[in-house]
């Protein structure tokens, strides 16, 4: 495996801290925000910023033809649209740790929906990987039922949105693209926008544009780590990171959101959470980490 540079393990750490402390970060602005509301307005900002700082790095940002415009209408609607509809309304409905934990199952469900279909072979290491990402979330399902105020259909929201990034992410793999990836994520991510603002007029509370010091910041965070630096850091990093490495930064995502949450919005995990991360990532490891 490549020995990172010191640049690209700097770089990894951002990352994951950016996507991990990301999940609570949310749950601050969605309890003075809808959430359809917040993720319109933090992904088209986000898209405007870094088509600006793909502008200078001479990237050509405009679709041509029919058939890259098409790419981007179908990569965008389970990549974009359907992850993080979906992701933002488990987020309203759980705790940040618990919603992170559930929506990095993603992998397993990648490598399941190839088996299913598109004929990838099921081997030992996926069943176990299932088997895994299932305790997991009957643990948290167990939970969220055991509460009174628990609200076990944020389980369903958390993992309808894994299901569509899993989806996405085998398309995108299997596409022939014409265009530049950052091309194709700024019109993904307008595009979705354009979609996720009548869902929020129609779905959404009516909408107050008055917020506090600490919703304000996370609005910002959202539009330039979030969607901004992370997104920046990503594509920098991607044509460069070793196999195993993406995997074990993807296993870190969930552990930084659960341990990040009890700092920035004072949820602090139940041992059903902690069971349920290390499920997670046997699972992860399980799909993702291949033998020496």
């Amino acid at each position: 495996m490549p020995i990172l540079s010191r640049r690209q393990l700097i770089g990894l750490t951002l990352l994951v801290l950016a996507w991990g402390i990301n999940w609570p970060v949310m749950k601050v602005a969605l309890r003075e925000m809808g959430p359809l509301y917040f993720r319109a307005l933090t992904m088209g900002l986000g898209a405007l910023a870094l088509a600006g700082y793909f502008a200078t790095r001479r990237i050509r940002l405009m679709p041509r033809g029919w058939v890259e415009w098409r790419a981007v209408a179908v990569l965008g609607l389970p990549n974009i649209l359907g992850w993080h509809a979906l992701s933002i309304i488990g987020v309203a409905q759980l705790p940040a740790g618990r919603a992170a934990t559930l929506g990095f199952t993603m992998p397993v469900w990648t490598v399941l929906l190839s088996v299913l279909f598109y004929g990838e072979k099921l081997t030992a290491r996926l069943m176990i990987a299932v088997a895994a990402v299932l305790a997991g979330i009957a643990l948290l399902l167990w939970n969220e039922l055991a509460q009174i105020a628990g609200r076990p259909a944020g389980i369903a929201w958390m993992q309808g949105a894994a299901f569509c990034w899993a989806l996405g992410t085998i398309w995108m793999r299997r596409a022939r693209l014409t265009l530049p990836a950052e091309t194709l994520l700024v019109w993904m991510m307008v595009l979705a926008t354009a979609a996720l603002v009548p869902l929020a007029l129609w779905l959404d509370p009516p909408q107050r544009w008055s917020f506090s010091a600490p919703v304000w910041a996370s609005l910002i965070w959202g539009v330039f780590i979030n969607y901004g630096l992370a997104q920046v850091i990503w594509f920098a990093l991607v044509r460069v990171l070793p196999a195993t490495t993406s995997a074990m930064s993807v296993m870190a995502v969930p552990i930084i959101g659960i341990l990040s949450a009890p700092f920035v919005i004072g949820e602090w995990p139940h041992w059903q959470d902690l069971a349920a991360m290390a499920c997670v990532v046997v699972a992860i490891g399980a799909v993702l980490l291949r033998r020496a």
